[in-house]
């Protein structure tokens, strides 16, 4: 075989492989790329608190976070419910094809399967956020307040029960204090939306409390400052807080090793008390600026160990 000046041999199958593989690289890392700007413009909070997972559950927490956003982007990007239930087939027959190991060539749903595969997650918790995402691509507001907790478990809960999954931890402890985060962040995911849903003639606010408080949605569309309206805020944002404090209250059964997964108490808690300080006025300029300090109230907490 010939050989080159540094006398290796010149073989075009090695070669061949060589770059192939080299071309494999580039483009898993341009997927992670991908996943990683797609993921850190549309859920900033979550990207930052991952950051703070251990290395070897960062990757598939990612993953996870990613899948999210692609679900939850669908409702705000369609015009027919008949398109956005197609997009939801496509996830759902991609993640039973995923646990074929038959991934569809698509980024995220590349990297949900190598996250998949590393910490064997739980496939019903996927087709549950799949399904209820599906059911909320109706353009109407939540019944009660246990018709959006209802949601936020099927979504945001089931969301960290695959994360501490990826942490190693399955614990009926940890599992019940994530319930009540992942009901607090649907609950407080709702309230920050609002402003931007009622400039879109839409308001999705639970119809129990603002009938209790004799607010009508044309209250918010018109974004009314009054007491009634901000007594709908405080009550929803209540509920939010007692969730919190029921999560709380079981941190002393909970693995340390889940701490990481449940990270995101940070954020809620950074909302919540901007919300009481301009007097639960929804619509004030303050609540829709990222917090300069929220990194360092995220690393502190990751540092003390607490949620």
């Amino acid at each position: 075989r010939p050989r080159n000046s540094t006398g290796q041999t010149n073989c075009p199958l090695s070669m061949l492989i060589s770059r192939m593989l080299n071309l494999h690289i580039v483009i898993n890392k341009m997927y992670n790329l991908f996943l990683f700007v797609i993921y850190r413009k549309r859920d900033y909070e979550g990207f930052l608190c991952s950051l703070l997972l251990p290395a070897e559950s960062r990757t598939s927490a990612f993953a996870l976070r990613a899948f999210n956003v692609e679900l939850a982007q669908i409702k705000d990007s369609i015009t027919q419910k008949t398109i956005g239930l197609m997009r939801m087939e496509f996830w759902r027959k991609a993640v039973e094809d995923i646990y074929c190991d038959n991934p569809p060539h698509q980024p995220v749903a590349i990297e949900l399967w190598k996250a998949i595969k590393r910490h064997n997650l739980t496939k019903r918790w996927l087709l549950k956020i799949i399904d209820e995402r599906e059911k909320n691509l109706d353009d109407r507001a939540y019944r009660n307040i246990q018709e959006l907790e209802t949601y936020a478990d099927n979504t945001h809960s089931a969301l960290l029960y695959l994360t501490l999954e990826t942490l190693g931890v399955r614990d009926i402890h940890a599992d019940h204090a994530a319930s009540h985060i992942g009901k607090a962040q649907g609950i407080v995911t709702c309230l920050r939306a609002t402003p931007y849903h009622s400039k879109r003639q839409k308001v999705f606010l639970p119809m129990d409390i603002c009938m209790l408080h004799g607010v009508s949605q044309e209250d918010f569309i018109r974004a009314n400052q009054e007491k009634n309206l901000r007594d709908v805020i405080y009550n929803i944002a209540s509920q939010a807080h007692v969730h919190l404090e029921h999560a709380r209250s079981f941190s002393k059964n909970v693995p340390v090793k889940a701490f990481p997964a449940f990270l995101y108490t940070v954020a809620l808690e950074d909302y919540l008390y901007k919300i009481q300080k301009v007097d639960f006025n929804i619509f004030h300029p303050s609540l829709h600026k990222k917090s300069t300090l929220l990194p360092l109230y995220l690393y502190i907490r990751s540092w003390k160990k607490k949620y």
